[in-house]
């Protein structure tokens, strides 16, 4: 980065005093850090690439994992069978009220599976295709919104999109027929959950990067002007799911660092660590820690008398809050620096229990504290 760059950056701070900064707010009230992920049990076998949740009208749930949705039923969701299989990555799940469920598939677009698995499909928006879904919702009258996290990159490249500070994803809408498609928003950054309120007249969703939860009014197919409702997320905001006692279940894929922060300001040296380091090694979030000698660390991490203090700056992290219907944090659920339950994105209250998604550890949680329900 040049001098002109900083002196750019200190003329704006001058000039612009009350401009918010984005600083990484502190993790208290209900931020508050605990350890409730690392005492849950997890349901039956590691699944590798668990991602996304839907509660079916069978009692069963269904789970997104590499090229298979599975659908877990029985005490404690431990019955486990293949639902569907695709040439892509499954992502988000969503029940449409006739039956199907709705499946989002990288490098695909959007896939309407029946109860027969016979699939149909949305493949393209505008002329553009549907290359990074991550989320999916159904609005009370039958109609389609989804999250396309970016026009350039694929779900499993979101490292790099989130480290070339890109802000190409756009919120997509369609009829239950998979018709009529449109995008509603453009150049958002990276958005990756979509949901409806309970009372089904507004639609909430995220911006991983921009580290935002937004709202909107429903009007058919069609938004008003969305509003923020949290502007400033101490980590990089996933899917919203169904809570029981109001509100929503946030997933957050990672906490932010400052670390993390100050090198997506550093533009020059960012470049040269993409160019000349391996994607595993950058200095990023990441779903789970790979234990690797060349991971990078900062010294709080270092080990002492054997020990990686849970305050120690993570890499990877754990954290699924409960949110009420103004956005504020009510109680969360913590998988701190040397937990087990790292990369949350997904979590619903269902008949059973809280279910909870930890992609980092391959691992589907269920809660039966009754939190949320």
């Amino acid at each position: 980065m040049g001098a002109f760059t900083y002196f750019l950056r200190d003329l704006e701070q001058i000039l612009f005093p009350n401009r918010d900064q984005h600083a990484i707010p502190a993790m208290d009230g209900g931020y508050t850090p605990n350890d409730r992920l690392d005492a849950l049990s997890p349901i039956g076998a590691p699944i590798p690439g668990a991602d996304d949740i839907a509660e079916g009208g069978d009692g069963a749930i269904y789970v997104s994992a590499g090229k298979q949705v599975l659908r877990l039923a029985g005490a404690r969701y431990e019955a486990r069978s293949v639902f569907a299989e695709f040439d892509g990555a499954a992502g988000g799940l969503v029940f449409h009220p006739d039956g199907r469920l709705l499946v989002c598939v990288t490098g695909r677009g959007l896939a309407a599976v029946d109860a027969g698995g016979r699939q149909s499909w949305l493949n393209q928006v505008e002329d553009q295709p549907l290359q990074c879904l991550t989320s999916v919702a159904v609005a009370t009258d039958g109609n389609i919104f989804m999250t396309d996290g970016s026009s350039r990159h694929v779900r499993e490249d979101w490292v790099r999109d989130l480290m070339e500070k890109n802000h190409l994803g756009r919120l997509v809408a369609c009829g239950a027929g998979l018709d009529g498609a449109k995008s509603l928003l453009r150049d958002l950054y990276y958005p990756h959950g979509v949901a409806i309120a309970a009372d089904g007249k507004t639609l909430w969703f995220t911006e991983s990067w921009k580290h935002q939860i937004s709202r909107a009014a429903i009007s058919g197919h069609d938004i008003a002007a969305p509003q923020t409702v949290i502007g400033n997320v101490p980590g990089y905001p996933t899917r919203l799911g169904y809570c029981a006692g109001g509100g929503f279940w946030l997933s957050v894929f990672a906490v932010r660092t400052h670390l993390v922060e100050f090198v997506l300001r550093e533009d020059d040296f960012r470049q040269e660590m993409m160019e000349t380091i391996p994607p595993g090694l950058w200095i990023s979030p990441a779903l789970a820690t790979s234990g690797h000698c060349h991971e990078p660390m900062q010294f709080g991490s270092i080990k002492a008398l054997g020990i990686e203090k849970p305050w120690a700056p993570p890499r990877s992290y754990g954290l699924l809050a409960r949110i009420d219907q103004e956005g504020e944090a009510v109680e969360s659920l913590h998988s701190r620096v040397g937990g087990r339950h790292h990369g949350i994105t997904a979590a619903r209250d269902t008949a059973q229990g809280l279910v909870i998604v930890s992609r980092g550890s391959g691992r589907v949680l269920l809660d039966r504290s009754g939190g949320g329900v």
